[in-house]
Parts: structure tokens; sequence; C-alpha cells
């Protein structure tokens, strides 16, 4: 291993060169830029590295990227890394310091849209791989690779992939594609991710805009908006809708002690976001057993009337509110979706149109998995410390991988927590990537050990 991690060292300019191709290739799902061309790009990386690769398609889906290295000394174990290579769109492009898709280097850190998100990721699984095959020209069990084109516009046809390739992509545990590490510089070992119902609603009054003077007798569809809006949780967070909680578990014993033991710096939290309080005050413990184990309500965008520079006394024909809940474990988002539904009617909002884009259940690997021990232990001998978190605050396809191929899914990664990403400026730190891709040799190491 002491080989292995020193050609890590040795090679890291080719690292970060080969991530300045991906950040440079566009890949943005939401407008369907550069899918494609980013697809093959990074296989071509992959197969740079040793892995051979394969591109997957399915009807009306952007394509997948399946690695696989198959181990010669020990092909009984399979280790899986699930990645994605599209990216957000980088607007507002007038906020950025350099061309979003630059991939500039600046001391420590490395610029562009997917330099943390999720391409810095990939990037280090990728070279991980490759150290083994260069020194030992094979690697310690199987690994495999999935990387999809559409996790930013929440990973729609995943599941299908799922089904249709489940001999493919089987495996004995799985690597997700992200992991935060803190501003003491420990990796977060996220043991979940919570689900998702994204929704919209809308009102659509007259057929055309009006004069505000007709306010007096012209219904405006906002407050017809903000009056529903206004049933659906209380100031507290807490959802109003009959059953919404039905299905919640409290969490275990194990879950709790990790959320003792989980730090969370309440004051630079609130200080690199620009708030005073929290929600409802929450203080303490209460804000972890919030993070990873509170549903939530969120609106998302409002879209009425007029909302430009200076004043337009309009009376506005429509009007929509783009709304996420996240959901825990066992909420099902179609079953909340029709308790949503079921809500509005009951409160007389049944006018009120509301269409589903997208629901992704909740999923949490179990803290005394063994496989959650070996990326504890490499994290340990990696960074030096670490953090273990019960459930990500956000949402990915881990319920569909956890249900389709039975394997644990943990999450690790190099994304410094305040990186940007989602925004302008996103970043990724370069010695974070290179104590990741040394992490990623020590998990599939420690995980070939590993007694089945």
């Amino acid at each position: 291993m002491r080989q292995v991690l020193r050609q890590v060292d040795n090679d890291f300019s080719n690292l970060v060169s080969d991530l300045q191709k991906l950040i440079r290739q566009p890949s943005v799902s939401a407008k369907n830029q550069g899918i494609e061309e980013c697809a093959r790009l990074v296989s071509k990386v992959m197969r740079k590295s040793g892995i051979r690769t394969q591109i997957l398609k399915i009807s009306n889906a952007p394509p997948l990227v399946f690695g696989e290295v198959r181990s010669k000394k020990n092909p009984t174990k399979t280790l899986l890394f699930y990645n994605h290579y599209d990216v957000q769109p980088a607007e507002p492009f007038e906020l950025w310091n350099d061309e979003p898709f630059s991939g500039k280097v600046k001391g420590n850190k490395i610029f562009g849209r997917g330099s943390a998100d999720d391409k810095g990721e990939l990037i280090t699984r990728i070279k991980a791989v490759e150290s083994f095959l260069k020194v030992h020209g094979d690697v310690p069990c199987n690994i495999k690779f999935v990387i999809e084109g559409e996790e930013e516009i929440g990973s729609a046809h995943m599941e299908s992939y799922l089904k249709k390739y489940r001999k493919k992509f089987a495996c004995d545990a799985v690597i997700w594609e992200f992991g935060y590490v803190d501003s003491k510089n420990r990796p977060i070992i996220g043991l979940g991710m919570k689900g998702l119902l994204y929704v919209e609603m809308s009102v659509k009054e007259a057929v055309r805009d009006a004069h505000s003077s007709l306010a007096v007798i012209i219904k405006n569809p906002a407050w017809r908006l903000i009056e529903a809006l206004g049933t659906l949780r209380d100031p507290s967070g807490k959802i109003l809708i009959r059953n919404w909680y039905d299905e919640v578990e409290p969490f275990s014993k194990e879950d709790l002690a990790l959320l003792q033991k989980e730090p969370f710096d309440e004051r630079a939290f609130k200080s690199e976001y620009g708030v005073r309080e929290f929600v409802a005050g929450k203080r303490g413990i209460e804000v972890k057993k919030a993070l990873a184990g509170d549903p939530t309500c969120n609106i998302a965008g409002v879209i009425s009337g007029y909302t430009m520079q200076g004043a337009k006394t309009v009376l506005p024909a429509s009007a929509t509110v783009k709304i996420d809940f996240r959901l825990v474990p066992r909420m099902d988002p179609k079953k909340q979706f029709a308790r949503l539904k079921s809500h509005l009617r009951r409160n007389g909002f049944s006018d009120i149109k509301i269409k589903m884009y997208h629901g992704e259940a909740a999923s949490r690997t179990n803290p005394t998995d063994p496989f959650v021990s070996c990326v504890r232990d490499a994290a340990k001998d990696s960074f030096g410390n670490y953090v273990v978190n019960v459930s990500n605050a956000g949402t990915g396809p881990m319920h569909s991988f956890a249900n389709v191929l039975r394997a644990p899914c943990v999450s690790i990664g190099s994304t410094y927590v305040f990186s940007r990403i989602h925004s302008p400026n996103e970043y990724a730190r370069l010695d974070l990537l290179k104590k990741t891709t040394k992490c990623m040799c020590l998990i599939i190491d420690n995980f070939s050990k590993q007694a089945n």
C-alpha cells in the first residue's frame, strides 16, 4: 500500500490535468448541454487509466458510463463507485471571477462548475484505481463504476438503468458520489440521504395580465397560492398535511449516539450563510436531528406578475410555485403526493393545479454494517480523523441502489463544505483531492480483506 499511496503523490499533476479536461467540457443536464460529449470524455479518461468502459443507453435518458476492472487475485468481491458527470447550470455568469468552465488553478484551489460536484469526486475514484494498476497491474477486488448524466435534474432514469443492468452492476458495496469535508478538515462519512418530492402548484385566473386597479373585482392568483401555501406548514416548520408523518420512525439508539458525537459549529454555519437564528430557534442536538431526520416543506421559487427592476402596476393572470419536500425513510413519494392533493381539495383549493416533477425515497445504511468500518478506518488513516453522519440533508438515488443492488451505500469524498457547489466560483481544494484519492485506495484495500 505504501507504493500505491506514493503513486498517488507522484501522479497528482496528471489528476489535476485530467480534472481540468473534465471541467472544461460543459455538461449541463438542465439544458442538455454537452452531455453526450462529456460521457465520451469520461470514458476516454477512464480507458487511459486502465479501466474498461462501456457507454450504456436506454430510451429518452442521457448515456450512462459503465467501467470495470476485474481482480485477478480476488474476483469474488466487488466494490462499486457511483458518480455523475452532469453539472448544475453556471448562471449567473456575471458573478464568476473567471470563465465558469475554466478549470483554472489558483494556489490550493481549482475552479469551475463541476470542480467539486461531481467531477472532482469522480477523478479521485478513477485515479485510485489507476494507482493500483500502475503499481501492481491488478486491483485488490473487482471494481465497477456507474456514472450517470442526470443526477442534477433528479436521476429520473437511474432506477431503470439499475433494473435493466442489475447483473452487470451487481456488487457487494457502494461508495457514493460525494462526501463533505468540514471546516476542520474532517471527512464526513454519510450513511444515508433524505428523499424528495418536488411539485409545482399553479393557478390561472384571467386570459391576460390586467391593470392593478382591477384587483377590486378580478381575483389575484398569487394571493390564492399564498393562501394555499399558508395551510401546508406552521412557523416551526411542522408540516400540517394530514397523515404526513404516519410512516416516520424515531431514530435508533445507534443513530442517536452518532448524532450526539457529530460536531456542528453553529456559529460558523450561521456566519457562512449570514443567518441570525435557525428555524424555530433550534440549537444543539435539535439542529443535528433536524438535518438528519426531519421532513421539510420548502418553497423553491414563486413566479407571478412583474419582478424586474422598478415598478409596474400589474394584476397577474397566473401564479406558479415550486415546492420541494424532503422525505425520511419509509415515506413513499407517491403516497405523500396523494396526501398533498387530498389536503388541497379538503381545504377548498381544488382549483389549484398540481404537478409532480420528481420523487425519490430516502435511504440509510445501518451504522453497524461491516462496510462502514472499512470506510472509517480508511478515513482515519488518510485524514487523521473523521465524522460519521446518520444521514445527509440532501437527496440522491441512494434508495434505488440499496433496493435494487441490495448493497450498503456509504458516502465519503473531497468536497469542502464551503466550496460553493451549485453557486458561482465553485472550487475544489487540491489537498483534499489528494487525501481523498489515497482514502479511496485504502477503502479498496480494506474492503478486499474483509471477510465475505
